[in-house]
């Protein structure tokens, strides 16, 4: 007869814990004399993996904390990176910047590693956040704050924003300067932005006060400038000979913003006269692109900064209840949608 073999979960309930004290207690992080020997007993006498109790010493602080994001060359986690950095270093911290990919498993196994030692915590930002992942930080030996989707129904701190009101605010920009061709330029819809950008993009143009001549939606490969070009250039090229062209781009983040500004330029036309184009991130590299990005921001920033102060409150104290930031967005309107004349400058 083969037996079921023991899970963590079970072991907290049979030691009357909290899992992640219960995790904390057998990797040895974080935990009294007392927890470690209550929560290894209850264990041993379910048959818990020897490997998870043979990790119980102790661990020594490394004042290190990981920043994990899927693509360390996108320039909001470079902003997100400063900010985290200018709270933690005050306080003796390092930031450890880690590459994740594009997939949930990736993340999934740094966040096991985590038991290793080798950080004190972690903030990660991923693209995908699936129930196994969920799991695994919830489990973690050490700290986790997640940047991107809020977790207040799963007991994990976390920090968030609202991307889908702010696609609403630059479609209602773009109606209100007279756009009405308009396009979506979206990344993979089965990413956490993807999906709530889709929802704020729908929601948007199925509003009663916007009236619309042509819509158009087109998903690009990835948020890189070259996945927004692409896709671009498919989504211009759309509809019947004659037809008339888009006169205003959507772009999911100010990468694929910029690749679609090339696509345009392609056909010959000018950015903003001809075709209208808006990111979101509010990046420094949108900032002083040529023309100049309108762009929602998200606040990178702040939301850098809190959930780094969110990492300090658990480093502090690990048992303290979960905690939830939102930070809210805000439209920046530049010249990729409206002209000096528009926007009242001489």
């Amino acid at each position: 007869m083969t037996s079921t073999r023991a899970t963590l979960i079970q072991v907290a309930e049979r030691a009357g814990v909290s899992l992640a004290s219960t995790s904390r207690a057998l990797h040895g992080v974080g935990a009294s004399k007392a927890m470690v020997e209550r929560v290894r007993a209850a264990a041993e006498e379910l048959g818990y993996s020897a490997d998870a109790i043979g990790r119980s010493l102790r661990m020594k602080k490394t004042f290190q904390v990981a920043f994990a994001v899927a693509d360390i060359g996108n320039p909001v986690y470079v902003e997100m990176m400063r900010a985290i950095h200018e709270v933690l270093a005050p306080h003796g911290y390092r930031v450890v910047v880690m590459s994740t990919g594009d997939t949930s498993d990736s993340t999934i196994e740094l966040v096991r590693s985590l038991g290793s030692g080798f950080v004190d915590g972690m903030i990660v930002s991923p693209l995908r956040t699936d129930d196994g992942l969920i799991t695994e930080i919830q489990q973690a030996p050490v700290p986790v704050v997640v940047i991107g989707r809020a977790m207040d129904d799963r007991g994990i701190s976390s920090v968030s924003t609202d991307s889908a009101g702010g696609i609403g605010e630059a479609v209602r920009h773009l109606h209100a300067i007279g756009r009405r061709r308009i396009g979506f330029l979206n990344g993979p819809v089965d990413t956490t932005p993807g999906a709530s950008r889709q929802r704020g993009f729908d929601a948007a143009v199925n509003a009663g006060d916007l009236t619309a001549e042509r819509i158009e939606r087109e998903t690009a490969e990835d948020f890189t400038v070259g996945a927004g070009l692409e896709a671009a250039r498919r989504i211009l090229a759309r509809g019947p000979e004659g037809a008339p062209r888009l006169d205003a781009l959507v772009a999911a983040n100010d990468l694929l913003a910029i690749g679609a500004i090339r696509a345009v330029r392609e056909l010959g036309l000018s950015v903003p006269e001809d075709v209208a184009v808006t990111g979101m991130d509010d990046t420094e590299i949108g900032r002083v692109f040529q023309p100049s990005l309108t762009s929602v921001s998200l606040g990178s920033t702040e939301r850098g900064r809190a959930a780094a102060r969110l990492m300090l409150q658990l480093a502090d104290d690990p048992d303290q209840p979960a905690q939830q930031v939102s930070v809210g967005a805000e439209l920046v309107v530049r010249e990729s949608t409206t002209t000096a004349t528009e926007r009242g400058e001489r």
